[in-house]
């Protein structure tokens, strides 16, 4: 029977560039690891960095990643509302309203046994007008901890103040709180008093030398001009990962391990 697995958690990816150094580089992170199951933020995997297309998410499935989540720019291609609707393994966050297209959580089996997935977006800093994350996590685990010990929580948000809040609140009721959105990886990871692995931000895959994975020059000008600019995916080396490994018991759901992964490639 299976004790603990190790799973791997990769941060926003950013444009077809970043899926294509995220592809290249998982057989070896898979190997080193001895990585049973792959988690990956998709939302801004489309070419243009915004957004997902189904063609990109079937890309990553076919990799052997089991779980692709998301947050606020989920929304940007209408091409992928049917696509969340026919999938079980493409997630949007769940504090949307209920009629939204998809669902915010899923159950998957590794090996021998059974793991949750939720995907939240935070309030903080964000445009949406959404529900609560806190209230909706635990509406949520009441489903889950009757399939599974081991839950995993995106926690796609802004602010590092509603990301420690929310992971300390989940603390012991889930197995690894990873938070996104930022793009920056924090270098807080940890494993919590009850047993909960965390990091504040997960990072990003994409171009190094940029913003965000983004053009540089465009985005300087945002700041200094405020008027509308066109943000185009940084398309020069070098490129990073930016992931976490994890190791989970399987029995009692608590976190063993959580390290920190970056990788820096200068040829795709």
């Amino acid at each position: 029977m299976t004790q603990t697995l190790n799973f791997l958690f990769v941060g926003d990816i950013v444009s077809n560039l970043g899926v294509d150094v995220f592809l290249k580089h998982l057989p070896n992170i898979k190997n080193k690891y001895s990585i049973d199951s792959i988690i990956v933020n998709g939302e801004n995997s489309a070419k243009n960095g915004k957004g997902i297309t189904a063609k990109i998410a079937e890309q990553l499935k076919t990799a052997g990643v089991d779980i692709v989540t998301s947050g606020n720019h989920i929304w940007e291609n209408r091409e992928i509302y049917d696509f969340l609707n026919k999938t079980d393994y493409l997630l949007r966050p769940a504090n949307f309203p209920s009629d939204c297209p998809g669902k915010g959580y899923a159950i998957y089996q590794v090996k021998d046994k059974f793991v949750g997935v939720i995907n939240l977006q935070g309030r903080v800093f964000m445009r949406e007008n959404i529900d609560c994350p806190f209230r909706k996590a635990e509406s949520l685990l009441t489903l889950l901890k009757s399939k599974t010990n081991m839950i995993i929580v995106d926690f796609h948000a802004e602010a590092s103040s509603e990301k420690r809040a929310l992971g300390n609140y989940l603390d012991g009721k889930i197995s690894l709180f990873c938070g996104t959105h930022t793009h920056i990886q924090t270098a807080d990871e940890r494993l919590l008093p009850n047993g909960t692995a965390y990091i504040t931000d997960v990072g990003f895959c994409g171009a190094h030398d940029s913003i965000l994975g983004m053009e540089k020059d465009s985005i300087i000008t945002k700041f200094i001009t405020q008027l509308p600019t066109k943000f185009k995916p940084e398309t020069k080396p070098p490129f990073e990962i930016n992931a976490i490994y994890s190791k989970i018991d399987s029995i009692s759901g608590k976190a063993l391990a959580i390290e920190r992964i970056r990788i820096l490639d200068n040829v795709i």
